[in-house]
């Protein structure tokens, strides 16, 4: 039985618990929190026995196997650091951090210690990407063109500190854009790239709010990725290569149990519908991968979910999108 710490007590904190507790290989053994009420509330919620107001505290209790990090993006970077000076396991979520300084520092803890570690892109956990992966490598020919689009109206909910819409929501399709690269094109495909990005300001936090981003990859593939928090609630994400094209038809980055779905076109051919099944959303699939991992003594997971050498690459992506977003940004969104 896997014993799990939880630090932070967010929607996505809750949407993890319910996770960790559906699964038989896994329980909450303690929860830490800064809010008393907040904290005193998820405990009883999901039958935690073990609550702690002090980060820290979690992490020197010798019953917990591994810590899943659910705090705002600036915090990750911290938490893992004292995570692995402790030598738990860890799960942070998504993104990795929200500067590059801050993700070296993560990853050289992480190595230093060697502990295991997994950064919570979840749908890339689940079936639906391996059955893309599967696809890229043999229906499509050459890859010549991706585009991906997430928006989704949060700007309310989001914590300011977390950076603003490339590292709360252009993670998704940067990431998805990522695995795609890399599994059609090869391991090092993608850090040999251009890129050119635009950007909008929140007139309520300064962060950009909406964010486009375009990039050509040294091989010639062409790339374009849309991102907002300040409206719409839209997902868009398809790949073109030269026999064919592949579309999501349902979320990519919120697979569920039960059915997914794909389309794969032939050009010249009618479309060809892919239905992907699973008994557990993304975030049981997560949760099991952790535990197959921690079993098999593995220090990162196997692909299509990411390993530290891809948060690492995918989080370049993102620095350079936000950097250059900004520097074009007009506000008033």
């Amino acid at each position: 039985m896997l014993r799990w710490g939880i630090l932070g007590t967010s929607f996505i904190s809750d949407t993890m618990a319910g996770a960790i507790s559906a699964s038989d290989g896994s329980r909450i053994e303690a929860v830490a929190g800064r809010d008393p009420q907040r904290l005193s509330d998820f405990a009883g919620r999901h039958g935690i026995a073990k609550h702690y107001s002090g980060y820290d505290a979690l992490l020197d209790d010798p019953d917990i196997d591994v810590v899943y990090i659910g705090l705002p993006n600036n915090m990750h970077h911290e938490a893992v650091i004292r995570a692995a000076e402790k030598g738990k396991a860890v799960l942070s979520e998504k993104s990795l951090a929200t500067t590059m300084a801050e993700a070296d520092a993560l990853a050289q803890a992480v190595r230093d210690r060697g502990i295991f570690f997994l950064e919570g892109l979840m749908y890339l956990c689940h079936p639906l990407m391996a059955k893309a992966g599967e696809i890229l490598q043999s229906g499509l020919g050459a890859i010549r063109s991706v585009s991906g689009l997430y928006a989704a109206d949060i700007w309310k909910f989001v914590n300011p500190m977390g950076k603003g819409t490339i590292f709360n929501l252009g993670c998704y399709p940067a990431s998805l854009l990522h695995y795609v690269i890399q599994t059609a094109c090869g391991q090092h495909a993608f850090s040999s790239r251009s890129t050119s990005a635009f950007g909008n300001a929140s007139s309520h936090d300064g962060n950009i709010c909406d964010a486009s981003l375009s990039v050509r990859f040294d091989n010639g593939v062409l790339a374009t990725l849309q991102s907002t928090d300040s409206f719409g609630m839209s997902f868009a994400f398809s790949i073109h290569g030269e026999r064919g094209a592949l579309r999501f038809l349902t979320n990519p980055w919120l697979p569920v149990a039960g059915e997914n779905r794909l389309e794969l076109c032939e050009y010249g051919r009618a479309p060809e519908e892919i239905v992907v099944l699973s008994d557990h959303d993304a975030f049981g699939h997560q949760v099991r991968l952790v535990e197959n991992c921690l079993k098999a003594g593995l220090k990162d997971a196997p692909r299509p979910a990411p390993q530290l050498t891809d948060s690492l690459e995918i989080m370049s992506l993102l620095s350079a999108w936000d950097d250059q977003a900004r520097l074009s940004s007009t506000s008033g969104a």
